[in-house]
């Protein structure tokens, strides 16, 4: 005999399902006091109590007099509201309506666009995913670790973590990764030792590494749903929807991005999207056509955005800046109109997405009949929201300020393919013997990368770029100008404070130094160093010793003092290294004159007795004994 299959969705989507129940309940308790109780009968009493009246509201405050006025229009305001010859004065709000909104603000207006909506369709929660809170924020510098600063080959297994991030709708990659070790057993015993408690801190777990939709928790800019890509751990501060079935993963994408279920996060939760509350957005069941169009307008946002994220140096799906990939494609035109083009071209993608997330939210207030007055309202209540952006750290840039970005984004760039082929990981910034200097490694990658091109015609076009006014840019006159006075500090602001190329320099700033060199942090061990001083610098000081005795064998007195000097600012870099190299510490632990790695959760037998770094403790870590030492070419890096 075949049975008939019934469809839980179907049911939870019923929107007459609350009154069936209570229908049949109020006839069941009626029967056990002995009273027989028709269908009819028990509908009407449930529509009494809970549906027959409705409450109105006038919203009358932005017509009150002023200070330094005597109108008052609120009067005249009430009785065009009762005419209704007025719109979004007067709100008729079911009260049954403020029933359907859990915990959220009593706010009339608001209730009398949420409540329908509520009412009519289903919740995300159960009738479409499975929202779920993630792990608990704590021990944070121990075991989260920006994607950059770990290594393969780790001994640790570092893996992706979700937690929350900057407003974003469609798409954002993951910059963090969680230690994870042995399913995270280090983590798991330090909460319960500290906490008393593991399930406080690791919840949901049957969820991690899934493919999902992820938001940020709290955001004073809205609610913004982004795909959680597989091989991820999720974070409360970034909790997560698991889709029902995998086929609604884009259609629920770009519903949630609406501007409609934005107002409804917002009307019952202010601006903290946990989820408990996200669970409640209702989501509509619409034609095949309707979803069609919302998954494909889904679709191409993140396709736009995660494209164009290939060009950020720090992005996971990094392949070239996005001038390179421009100046590669054509060779005749000047760098000056590839910018140019480059800026169009982002404009353009700016409009494509805007126009189609303005079409997204057309559909959506159409799927739920919201129209006129009610959409009138919806907009006004969110304000002004962040726009669809492919490049959103770039909202508030100026023309100059994203045109020069684009080039230090190339120029840096080049130093990393320099910096990572290097042999050994340490690049001079100026001659040292036979070691060729960073500028002219420079050169020999941009002739590599764009085969086709001038490079002498290129970098003077690239120098007439780097000579260019633009806030917050420093002007240079020439490569290595920008290699030795601004490529650190840009690097560390583009590796958000977590850099992996360390400018060690005998002067700080943009001060003349001595000695400077690039090295690569995740290869600069203890034999590095010992090479750095042994190698690198002692050449460098027996050059300044023998420029120094031929000025003073020929009589040129002012041309010895300066050769001097550098052997000097030399000597005192080298001094400083072999402070950190043998961890040298006078005073208070971790006071200014502690150049010892001090790994905060490890014990003094655990840490190093000298410069002897453990890359799975971080860059924060093991970059402040140089840090202290003086001996970066920026004083304050973390």
């Amino acid at each position: 005999m075949k049975r008939n299959r019934v469809g839980v969705k179907s049911i939870l989507s019923d929107p007459d399902l609350r009154r069936k129940l209570m229908v049949s309940t109020i006839q069941a308790t009626q029967a056990r006091e002995g009273i027989e109780t028709t269908v009819e009968e028990a509908s009407k009493a449930y529509t009494i109590v809970t549906e027959a009246d409705r409450a109105t509201f006038f919203d009358l405050e932005p017509f009150r007099s002023r200070a330094g006025s005597d109108v008052d229009d609120r009067n005249e305001m009430f009785v065009k509201a009762v005419r209704a010859s007025v719109e979004g004065v007067r709100h008729d709000v079911f009260r049954r309506d403020f029933l359907e909104v859990p915990g959220g603000r009593l706010v009339y207006s608001e209730v009398a666009v949420l409540g329908r909506i509520l009412r009519e369709n289903a919740r995300l929660d159960p009738g479409w995913a499975a929202v779920r809170g993630g792990m608990n924020s704590t021990e944070s510098d121990r075991f989260v670790r920006f994607r950059w600063e770990t290594v393969a080959g780790s001994r640790r297994r570092w893996v992706r973590y979700s937690k929350g991030g900057e407003f974003s709708r469609f798409y954002s990659d993951l910059p963090l990764v969680f230690d994870w070790t042995d399913e995270g057993r280090e983590f798991r015993q330090i909460v319960k030792k500290k906490y008393g408690s593991e399930s406080r801190f690791v919840k949901s777990p049957e969820c991690y590494f899934r493919r999902g939709l992820t938001w940020t928790e709290k955001s004073s800019l809205g609610f913004s749903v982004r795909i959680l890509e597989k091989g991820a751990i999720f974070n409360v501060a970034g909790p997560a929807a698991f889709p029902r079935r995998a086929d609604e993963e884009w259609y629920l994408l770009g519903v949630l991005n609406s501007a409609l279920i934005a107002f409804a996060a917002w009307a019952m939760s202010g601006r903290n999207y946990g989820a408990s509350y996200v669970s409640a957005m209702p989501i509509a069941g619409p034609p095949a056509d309707r979803r069609g169009h919302v998954e494909e307008l889904a679709r191409t946002a993140f396709g736009i955005k995660a494209t164009w994220d290939s060009g950020n140096e720090v992005s996971s799906r990094f392949d070239r800046p996005w001038l390179a990939q421009s100046l590669g494609a054509q060779s005749a035109v000047v760098l000056a109109e590839h910018l140019e083009d480059l800026l169009r071209l982002e404009t353009d993608q700016d409009t494509t997405l805007r126009d189609g997330y303005d079409r997204l939210n057309d559909i959506v207030f159409d799927m739920y009949g919201v129209e006129g007055p009610e959409r009138s309202l919806v907009v006004r209540v969110l304000g002004q929201v962040p726009q669809e952006r492919v490049w959103p750290e770039a909202e508030r840039w100026s023309h100059s300020e994203r045109r020069i970005e684009h080039v230090w984004r190339l120029l840096s760039y080049l130093v990393k393919r320099v910096v990572e082929a290097d042999d050994d990981g340490i690049v001079p910034i100026a001659a040292v013997n036979a070691e060729v200097p960073l500028g002219d490694r420079l050169r020999r990658e941009m002739a590599v990368l764009f085969p086709n091109r001038d490079v002498s015609q290129l970098e003077v076009e690239i120098v007439n770029e780097l000579k260019r006014a633009a806030k917050g840019y420093r002007r240079c006159q020439s490569l290595e100008d920008w290699l030795e006075n601004v490529y650190f500090s840009y690097h560390v602001r583009l590796y958000k404070n977590r850099p992996v190329f360390w400018h060690i320099s005998s002067a700080q700033g943009t001060a003349p130094c001595a000695f400077g060199a690039l090295v690569h942090y995740q290869r600069f061990d203890k034999n590095r160093m010992a090479k750095l001083r042994a190698t690198y610098l002692r050449d460098v000081i027996e050059g300044f010793k023998r420029g120094a005795a031929l000025a003073d064998k020929e009589g040129r007195a002012e041309d010895r003092l300066e050769w001097q000097a550098k052997v000097e600012e030399a000597q005192a870099l080298d001094a400083q290294l072999q402070g950190v190299q043998e961890g040298r510490h006078e005073g208070p632990e971790g006071g200014d004159h502690d150049f010892r790695i001090l790994t905060p959760w490890k014990t003094s037998d655990e840490r190093p007795t000298g410069w002897d770094p453990d890359l799975d403790d971080g860059v924060k870590v093991n970059i402040e004994p140089l840090q202290k030492a003086g001996v970066l070419r920026i004083a304050k890096v973390v």
